[in-house]
């Protein structure tokens, strides 16, 4: 394999994420891709808001390559968590438009850095910091599909709908009463444990 080989395959599960991401928000109303379910919060807009910072960070200044647009939730006097949910005035196009242009400028670094470039991760210890695109994309890549998971979950929680990626859901075929059978019997076994 190249090295164009691996930044291609790499680039590829990139964008499988990103998309399971958005995908995530697809049919909901403003309040349920806002509400948090879970006790920290966790809601479908913030994960997508969240990444876009993300991913700026990392394959923008990282190397050298600032994202152009301020993200006046990384600034260090902002509250904790701001970029985990999205304001009133940030909407869901906003928010997704954010990310998009995000990934058109994750992707010129690509186009520019070769994988074993080196760049520097202001936020990482010191001794860990120096960074090569390889090291980095790996890193994206897991982070990116842990929020999409965390969104999956999310998503099942608003409407019950679950899956990979649009076009491939990676469940079996099965009805709602077998699900829901299903779900019975594993509450059982967990009783009894």
């Amino acid at each position: 394999m190249t090295d164009a080989d691996i930044k291609a395959d790499l680039r590829r599960y990139l964008q499988e994420g990103r998309e399971a991401l958005v995908w995530k928000l697809e049919g909901l109303s403003e309040y349920d891709i806002r509400r948090p379910l879970v006790p920290t919060g966790t809601n479908l807009l913030g994960l997508v808001k969240h990444m876009a910072g993300v991913e700026a960070g990392y394959l923008g200044a990282t190397f050298g390559r600032p994202f152009p647009e301020p993200l006046p939730w990384l600034d260090d006097d902002t509250e904790d968590n701001s970029d985990m949910w999205a304001t009133l005035d940030e909407s869901r196009d906003t928010v997704v438009d954010l990310y998009r242009r995000v990934w058109a400028h994750s992707e010129a670094t690509l186009d520019v850095v070769p994988l074993d470039g080196i760049g520097r991760v202001a936020w990482w210890s010191e001794g860990r910091d120096v960074v090569s695109l390889h090291l980095i994309l790996v890193h994206l890549i897991s982070e990116t599909h842990r929020h999409a998971g965390h969104a999956d979950i999310v998503r099942e929680l608003i409407d019950g709908a679950a899956g990979l990626r649009a076009g491939n859901d990676n469940l079996p075929p099965a009805s709602p009463d077998w699900w829901a059978g299903y779900r019975d019997r594993l509450e059982q076994s967990a009783r009894q444990a």
